[in-house]
């Protein structure tokens, strides 16, 4: 049977259908229940070994080309050329290998949540076992500090109170109860008789039986999402991959012609092989993964100063195309501490600033600050909330104890310090809805303060405090100020007092009446500062917000209006179960706000958003959270109250917590995709150039105006020196202005295309042109290719600025990056050396060039800088379209 229907039967009815008893299991059945069912383990099973996973980051057409070209540089024995390609192919696989080991790490810290002892009854004796041996129908104790080791239906409780955030994001821990729930199916965040594996049971006493171990609870449901969740591909490398198997049939194709039409025109085989394989390496972008990693290794660094640590590289690009943020509510959008908002004494209203577990904020009442120790009313309103409390102040945002006990404790600092020493207690049970403390005032007399619901409170009262004295009781002044609270989502106490003679030492829950009424303490878990900024930043990058969270459906709707998520209405996960997945893509085109949700019905709304096309990034803390941190495009988890199964399901960890650390991480990846476009943007016209001045030789007949060892070179010299400072350029302005990319748009735009086919043409244009020109003026043959292969490094260098910005003039800019600048001065240094170097002038078949040789190179090159930008000004108005 299903968890839903344990709780909706009668705690006898268990036992009956369990076939146990209150006092436990014997043990010789329990040895036959575990020898049928196996252990109370969830299965951490790896699917795939090391040697699988790591050679299967070498199926791609880009590396085996790049492997091919290695073998080949390798056979020309140019070895330094062919370790520095191998060591771009293995820098790669280590990449992908250790991002696709991260589900077998989530799987492997879900398990670690199953306590490793556990203490049951088998045959009506107390005994200590290992968990793992834990079977159906095993009674288990539980009491405060003990993790829950199985799903367990309660059947006894005293105050038990668990704390269920890592499965439903609800910040106020869960009041544990007997009854049985006739409402239906529920959420397991309202299954109040229920207690799941791995929750943490933080005060009271109880008792339950197990009804389901291992795989079957709620944590090993979730392992099963885990395993069954497909390692996805970003974006950006199925964009990647596609281009890699275009570029790699477009090289072969084009090589293989280039060597058949040599072969009819008369070539040597033996030269023109050589030829086709100078064509290959000249096309084959071979520093291109290298750059490309850089740039995110980059972006990872950056990230981390803001608060952002990528877990796998590919993320930080991802992150910067998303359009769409499924974030939860609790510790994310909101701070996760309970805090004090408003306050209803002696019939008037009193506001709070301040948020968090900080004694600090102002009083105000009709929006003016007051002194609230000049305040009787408020004063002993907030005195009540103080010493009727078990939590204490630890520091600055650090509260031992229940966290509506420390919003009381935080909004009493605020006013003042309140202490009296307590004498004895009346604990909070759930049954009775109130706590009370027995106090010995300063002159000696003894108090009792109470807090507890309005409802019960306001019924043991027989008069009010208004401020002077006490009065008579305005219940339905007290009953609409907390309605009032209460629909603006707020968590609402009363507060009340009692005198009693100075002999008494002790007090019981008989004695909690004739109370005097002091008021109302309204708490909530407000948002983050910063937060409502970011998500307005992230419609203005058109990016739509969207809150999946397992707290309640009214306070969700309530804090994702105050942050500025629009949204028509919320739906609940029973409304989401309720509905077909058409009917749900339907509701997700207008709602955004998802309250009450299961695990299954996160991962159901993120696998619709991708399957309409969305790039969907996810943040979550919870063990709930791991199988949608998993399936996302992009999977964010919490640094500080994320659990470790969420953390090693994700993508990446906000180091703290705050939804804004985000945006500032978005702004970060559309820099680093920008930066990726750019890299193309450079590499592909210039490696083609290369080949085209092969294949045009070829097709025309001509001799060939650069041989394999000086592509190679080029290949080499400028990748590192002008290929990597494009990296480093500073990012553009209005970047988060600007909406995400379409998702479905390919990676080589239809701009980047006709400006690869463009400059190609216009550098094989000018290098033939200069290498023509040399040869007529009578130079040999050498100094002929000299002059063609500066050409074609200058026609990279002006071209290089161009590609500082796909869209924009750069003059303005075109110092702002140092680095470029240093490469492109080591890049003519080296081009000095193999012009007018005579060993390395023998060694690559190059010879030194006159003056006039330099001044005609720059005139032909740089024509590219002045057609490209002039280019932009025709596409910005209109008389070109991008399309």
């Amino acid at each position: 049977m299903g968890e839903e229907q344990w709780c909706s039967i009668h705690s006898d009815d268990v036992f009956n259908l369990l076939n146990s008893h209150p006092d436990g299991l014997s043990p010789e059945e329990a040895e036959i229940r575990l020898a049928r069912d196996g252990y109370n383990e969830v299965s951490s099973k790896q699917e795939h070994g090391f040697f699988y996973r790591f050679f299967k980051q070498f199926a791609s057409p880009l590396i085996y080309l790049l492997l091919a070209a290695a073998a080949i540089t390798f056979i020309l024995e140019l070895y330094v050329d062919a370790i520095v390609i191998l060591l771009v192919v293995l820098a790669n696989a280590i990449i992908g290998f250790i991002q696709e080991g991260k589900a077998q790490h989530a799987l492997e810290s879900l398990s670690k949540l199953l306590v490793p002892e556990a203490r049951v009854l088998r045959s009506g004796m107390s005994k200590v076992l290992p968990s793992r041996e834990l079977v159906v129908g095993d009674v288990v104790l539980l009491e405060a500090g003990d993790r829950v080791p199985a799903d367990v239906r309660i059947f006894y409780a005293k105050n038990l109170r668990a704390d269920e955030s890592i499965l439903t994001g609800e910040s106020v821990p869960v009041e544990k109860s007997t009854d049985s729930i006739t409402t239906g199916c529920v959420s397991f965040g309202d299954q109040k008789n229920v207690s799941f594996a791995g929750t943490l049971v933080n005060q009271g006493q109880g008792r339950g039986i197990v009804v389901a171990t291992g795989n079957r609870t709620q944590i090993g449901r979730i392992s099963e999402f885990i395993r069954e969740s497909k390692e996805m591909s970003t974006p950006l490398l199925r964009k990647m991959d596609h281009m890699s198997y275009v570029l790699s049939a477009v090289i072969v194709a084009i090589a293989a012609l280039t060597f058949a039409v040599g072969l009819f025109r008369g070539y040597g085989a033996v030269e023109i092989f050589m030829a086709s394989v100078s064509l290959a390496v000249a096309a084959i972008p071979e520093g291109l993964p290298a750059v490309i990693t850089i740039s995110m290794a980059i972006g990872v660094n950056r990230m981390a100063a803001k608060n952002t640590i990528i877990r796998t590289v590919p993320a930080v690009e991802t992150l910067g195309s998303a359009t769409v943020i499924c974030t939860d509510k609790t510790g994310t959008l909101t701070k996760n501490q309970m805090t004090v908002t408003r306050i209803y004494a002696a019939s008037r209203w009193y506001e709070l600033t301040g948020t968090g577990y900080v004694p600090e904020g102002d009083f105000l009442q009709d929006g003016v600050s007051i002194d609230p120790m000049a305040d009787k009313a408020l004063m002993n309103t907030l005195k009540a909330g103080v010493l009727c409390n078990d939590a204490s102040f630890k520091g600055v945002d650090d509260i031992d104890g229940d966290p509506t006990e420390g919003a009381l404790l935080i909004s009493g600092l605020k006013a003042g310090k309140f202490y009296l020493p307590r004498k004895d207690i009346v604990p909070f049970e759930p049954e009775e809805r109130f706590m009370a403390t027995l106090h010995e005032n300063e002159d000696g007399s003894k108090s009792i303060y109470v807090k507890g619901s309005p409802e019960k409170v306001l019924d043991m009262c027989i008069s009010q405090f208004d401020g002077q004295r006490a009065g008579p009781v305005d219940a339905e002044g007290i009953l609409g100020a907390s309605e009032q609270m209460a629909s603006d989502t707020l968590r609402v106490l009363g507060m009340a007092y009692k005198d009693v003679p100075a002999d008494v030492e002790s007090i019981e829950a008989e004695d909690i009446k004739e109370l005097v009424f002091l008021g109302l303490q309204g708490m909530m878990d407000p948002p983050r500062e910063g937060v409502t900024e970011a998500i307005e930043k992230c419609k203005t990058a058109g990016i739509r917000v969207i809150m999946i969270t397992g707290d309640h459906l009214r306070t969700a709707y309530s804090i994702a209006t105050k942050v500025g998520i629009e949204t028509e209405g919320a739906l609940s996960g029973k409304d989401v179960g309720n509905m077909s997945d058409e009917h749900l893509g339907q509701r997700l085109d207008s709602v955004s706000v998802f309250a009450r949700t299961s695990p299954e019905d996160k991962l159901r709304l993120v696998r619709l958003l991708k399957d309409m096309g969305e790039v969907v990034a996810v943040t979550g803390d919870g063990i709930n959270d791991a199988p949608a941190l998993k399936t996302a495009d992009i999977g964010i988890s919490m640094g500080i109250t994320g659990t470790e199964v969420a953390k090693e399901a994700s993508d990446m960890v906000l180091a703290d917590d705050n939804f804004s650390s985000i945006v500032s991480a978005i702004e970060e990846g559309r820099d680093v995709y920008g930066k990726i476009q750019k890299i193309l943007l450079w590499t592909l016209p210039t490696n083609g150039g290369q080949a085209l001045s092969i294949v045009a030789a070829v097709l025309l007949g001509l001799t060939l105006p650069l041989v394999p060892l000086q592509i190679l070179w080029l290949n080499t010299v400028t990748a590192i020196g002008l290929g990597v400072p494009i990296t480093m350029e500073p990012k553009e302005r209005g970047i988060l202005k600007r909406p995400p990319r379409p998702p479905r748009e390919p990676v080589l735009t239809q701009l980047i295309r006709r400006r690869v086919v463009f400059v190609s043409l216009l550098i094989v244009a000018g290098a033939y042109l200069t290498f023509f020109l040399k040869m007529e003026r009578g130079g040999d043959i050498d100094a002929a290719r000299t002059v063609a292969l500066n050409t074609i490094v200058f026609f990279q260098i002006f071209y290089l600025f161009n590609s500082k910005s796909l869209h924009d003039y750069v003059l303005r800019d075109i110092l702002s990056n140092k680095a470029m600048l240093l490469g492109i001065a080591i890049v003519l240094i080296l081009q000095l050396v193999i012009t007018y170097e005579p060993a390395i002038n023998y060694i690559f078949s190059t010879a030194p060039i006159l003056a006039v040789d330099w001044l005609i190179i720059m005139l032909v090159s740089s024509t590219v800088f002045f057609l490209i930008e002039f280019e932009k000004y025709l596409y910005k108005n209109g008389y070109l379209s991008q399309d």
